[in-house]
């Protein structure tokens, strides 16, 4: 039981929903059967709130380096440029700037103008922005100045990008939204910025985050970090949960903050909000893009992924990601594989493609559409039961990376003045201002801090869970012959983690209550290219998206 437990927190919490200790109890059966449930929770078990705004962020202090820059961007203008950005895809962004309907540096204000508009300190706030890059207009324009010199890259050219706030990043501070790191100015950035950055992207700011990518206090909403408050739903504001632990990177993404953003996974922390908030969310096969210069949880697990409006930018963006990191254990890269392609989406197909649907789903009215609409696409679905293989020591491997990887960050990335050497020290700290820097507790910071084991036990614990979770995927893969899985939101992210396989969500429609809900496409490791294909197929087959009413 006690195992039963703590896989359960565990789940909950790294696939980013509200631990509910009543849904737990009644829910506490197989291993498996909870940790599903438990990533399902519903709005009417949201919890309120102890926190909303943010106590470190000032807005005018935030917006001083922009006023002058921004003067003569009118509401007139931006009523004008509505319809060339708002929920357009990058290759069309791209041609109106090319056809001189816009520019890098309009799109880059446009996009700061929403964020003052709309996210902080008002009745639509959303706290999904927690720093904003003080260049970020200079370097628009010097990307106009290549365009017109002929110097354009590649599709990411001069697209404004929000990075979660444990992705380390020249000029800004990286604080995984916790106070502990607010003063953490990084001297370089992390490697999948410097790849971004060497195919023309703009960097716009960081995005709000749950803090500590949501292995900090246990029972907490998922999109609280102290540093940048609780962040908020555009679909339902205080009603609809974000998802986490990516939570301002979708929530931005949906809102049209930036053209798209940058999130990390662990284990569903970009396929819960990239579903909650109707975005497409990747979470790619762990080592195809670097963690170098990332806050960690777990280096056996963690890695980056984008969150997008769509299918088409997603691909983009996972390209623009890719590149070999010698300093990334688990990095690899084949520089032949495009993921993008005009042609190859185009051509793209599900026919003759056998795809697995969990008869424990088939109650779900939108992902029995989706089954639908896969089979009007020619796809072949073989209903199967999900077996019931365990994930015995998920938190405890968390607690054991977490226990060193952390301080490798802080000795390799972090402010030499920060002066933290130990998770305690961390603990430490925040228990010298509790009210304001951990509301909700520190729970599971305690638990990594507890945990213990030889090399030895950790390496079983490590390989029991990739055999289970390869296991739980593999078995019904070659009975039936499949291509791949159908799941919703993130429900099957601790099997995916501990797999190490890719999955994809896209948005499948939304529930009598207006929430959003994804359909969820996993396969095998370095099947990134067909998912994104199958993805596309089903996004132009189901058109299901539609934005935010209130954010127009």
């Amino acid at each position: 039981m006690r195992y039963l437990i703590l896989s359960c927190l565990f789940l909950c919490v790294a696939s980013c929903k509200p631990f509910n200790e009543k849904i737990f109890k009644d829910n506490a059966g197989s291993e498996t059967e909870a940790s599903d449930d438990m990533s399902a929770i519903s709005t009417k078990d949201f919890r309120e709130f102890k926190v909303l705004d943010s106590k470190y962020i000032y807005s005018p202090e935030m917006w001083e380096v922009f006023n002058e820059d921004l003067k003569d961007f009118t509401e007139a203008t931006y009523n004008e440029l509505k319809l060339l950005v708002l929920d357009q895809d990058i290759p069309t962004i791209q041609k109106h700037i090319n056809t001189r309907k816009l520019s890098y540096e309009k799109l880059t204000k446009f996009y700061l103008y929403r964020i003052r508009q709309f996210d902080r300190e008002n009745d639509l706030s959303l706290n999904s922005v927690i720093a904003l890059n003080p260049n970020v207009i200079a370097e628009a324009q010097q990307k106009d100045r290549a365009l017109f010199n002929k110097m354009f890259k590649q599709r990411i050219f001069g697209m404004p990008i929000l990075l979660k706030d444990n992705i380390s990043a020249i000029g800004m501070p990286t604080t995984a939204g916790a106070v502990a790191l607010k003063d953490n100015m990084t001297t370089d950035d992390a490697f999948i910025v410097e790849r971004l950055k060497d195919a023309g992207a703009l960097i716009l700011g960081k995005a709000n985050l749950s803090e500590w990518a949501y292995f900090f206090c246990g029972d907490c909403p998922s999109g609280y970090s102290a540093l940048g408050g609780q962040t908020l739903n555009p679909y339902g504001r205080k009603t609809i949960d974000t998802g986490g632990s990516s939570s301002g990177s979708g929530v931005a993404v949906a809102a049209n903050f930036c053209a798209a953003a940058i999130g990390s996974e662990t284990s569903g922390s970009i396929l819960s909000p990239a579903s909650q908030n109707s975005t497409v969310g990747f979470k790619p096969t762990i080592g195809l893009v670097s963690r170098s210069g990332i806050v960690p949880i777990s280096s056996t697990l963690d890695t980056a992924g984008p969150i997008t409006k769509n299918v088409v930018d997603n691909a983009i963006l996972l390209e623009a990601l890719m590149g070999k990191d010698e300093s990334d254990s688990k990095s690899v890269f084949d520089p032949l594989v495009r993921y993008y392609t005009q042609s190859n989406f185009e051509k793209a197909s599900l026919k003759n493609k056998r795809f697995g649907a969990f008869k424990s789903l088939m109650e779900d009215e939108l992902y029995v559409k989706a089954v639908q609409v896969m089979k009007a696409q020619g796809a072949e679905i073989v209903e199967i039961e999900a077996a019931e293989i365990p994930l015995p020591g998920f938190l405890r491997l968390l607690n054991l990376d977490m226990k060193t990887d952390l301080v490798t960050y802080l000795n390799t990335y972090g402010n030499e003045n920060l002066g933290f050497t130990s998770i305690e020290d961390i603990m430490a700290f925040n228990k010298m201002d509790s009210l304001n820097v951990m509301p909700y507790g520190q729970a599971l910071f305690q638990g990594v801090a507890d945990d213990f084991a030889t090399e030895e036990a950790f390496a079983e614990i490590k390989s029991i869970l990739k055999t289970n979770g390869k296991r739980f995927f593999d078995e019904p893969m070659t009975a039936h012959n499949l291509n791949g899985i159908l799941s919703i939101n993130n429900y099957h992210a601790g099997h995916a983690a501990v797999a190490e396989y890719p999955a994809i969500t896209i948005p499948m429609g939304y529930t009598n209550e207006g929430v959003p809900k994804g359909l969820t496409f996993i396969s095998q490791p370095f099947s990134e290219k067909q998912l994104l294909e199958w993805a596309y197929v089903y996004e132009q087959g189901s058109k299901m998206r539609k934005a935010p009413v209130n954010y127009n």
